[in-house]
């Protein structure tokens, strides 16, 4: 059995009469994007503090790879904290320096960089972050959400092997905070570092999360997959989850996942001896697209792509985005050869038009950039009987035809 990196075990903490946590187990495994959920005022922040040893425990214990924290030598635990970045909630930037010097400031004081690979380092986090516009000038010349991905780029920049965000979204429009989850999970991938997030971002935080932890009434009751906790049967689930995925997805405007179930259900409940039919379409190569264009300009192209499967399948199709880049829609048709054609009317006007291939205006962020291209893959398959959607949609996905696209 893997060994958890960092790992709960009866874990309490009182302030006073006041108690916080109350007897938190929990494991947190390397590697993962592991993001824990929970009301506001409940007791995160307090956990997360825990992990970086800004907190210690009133009761219980905490290990790193199987080893007490409280059993470290003074060098051990100066290794331990080494290997920690920390974005707070409060981005905690120094109003006396630049957004390029604070970005900066961690690795002038932990690393033996030349000025010039700081700067090259610094500016490659400010590209990433779309604050090209804005290194010379000072935090309290920005707006709220401006700041939050400056503190982002500064917890970010020393490349560290877990990286600790408290809230890193919030506030944002839903174009911006589903950049920021995307650059997260990017930069994850490419360098392999442990992410541990507080978010009250659902769903969108969903799409980015390996594990999911849920605080509730000073304990976790639950830590699993996303598709776990959709079956978990729990208070917690019904009144804080479900009610803020909503009936819309933010950045597509297409149903929540638990509003496209209910209606997916519907359809199979009407006709359980017809086929359902599934049509998948995905933005292809984001990550190229995101070091060309920026993160927050795919994210404008996704929501563009959502825009014209709603306004084309509208009441002919259910739809709902059942990844960071992948969107779903169940065919109010039977036929597969029916459903073929009308994915191919779909596709042609795509090809024809890009994504002005239907009434209304492309998003703005989309619609003023220079020239670019780029490809979504459609793909169409039978659900079988019984069969979860995730699983029809997989099956979709690898037989698809892809569909070049010049703006």
């Amino acid at each position: 059995m893997e060994t958890p990196l960092i790992e709960f075990r009866n874990v309490s903490k009182r302030f006073g009469d006041r108690t916080i946590l109350d007897d938190v187990n929990a494991q947190i495994f390397e590697g993962h994007v592991t993001t824990i959920i929970g009301k506001s005022g409940g007791g995160k922040s307090v956990l997360l503090k825990h992990i970086i040893g800004l907190l210690s425990p009133t009761e219980g214990t905490i290990l790193f790879r199987g080893r007490s924290v409280d059993e470290m030598s003074k060098t051990d635990w100066d290794v331990f904290r080494s290997q920690f970045s920390y974005c707070f909630q409060n981005n905690a930037l120094f109003d006396s320096l630049t957004v390029f010097e604070n970005i900066a400031l961690p690795l002038q004081q932990t690393t033996k960089l030349t000025k010039r690979e700081i700067d090259s380092r610094v500016m490659e986090k400010v590209d990433h972050l779309d604050l090209a516009e804005v290194p010379h000038k000072y935090p309290s010349e920005l707006s709220g959400g401006m700041q939050k991905r400056v503190a982002l780029a500064r917890a970010l920049v020393t490349d560290p092997s877990i990286v600790l965000f408290d809230e890193p979204s919030t506030g944002q429009d839903p174009i911006r905070k589903n950049a920021i989850l995307s650059m997260i999970v990017q930069n994850q991938e490419r360098f392999g570092f442990t992410t541990i997030m507080i978010s009250h971002d659902v769903p969108d935080v969903f799409f980015i999360s390996d594990r999911i932890l849920v605080l509730y009434e000073k304990q976790i009751v639950f830590q699993g997959t996303y598709n776990e906790l959709d079956q978990f049967e729990h208070p917690m689930v019904d009144e804080f989850v479900k009610s803020l995925e909503g009936i819309r997805d933010e950045l597509t405007g297409l149903r929540s996942k638990n509003s496209f179930m209910k209606l997916y259900e519907d359809v199979r409940d009407k006709a359980p001896h017809e086929s359902t039919i599934v049509a998948t379409f995905a933005l292809d190569d984001t990550d190229r697209l995101s070091e060309e264009l920026g993160h927050t300009q795919v994210q404008g192209i996704i929501q563009s792509l959502g825009e014209c499967v709603n306004r084309h399948f509208g009441d002919a199709g259910i739809s709902t985005r059942i990844g960071r880049n992948q969107i779903a829609t169940i065919l109010q048709c039977s036929d597969p050869d029916k459903a073929e054609l009308v994915l191919d009317d779909f596709a042609g006007k795509l090809q024809d038009k890009g994504l002005g291939a239907f009434e209304g205006e492309v998003h703005a962020n989309v619609d003023s950039l220079k020239p670019y291209s780029f490809s979504v893959s459609v793909g169409l398959a039978e659900a079988n009987p019984g069969e979860d959607i995730q699983v029809t949609a997989k099956r979709a996905g690898s037989r698809t035809k892809k569909i070049k696209l010049t703006h």
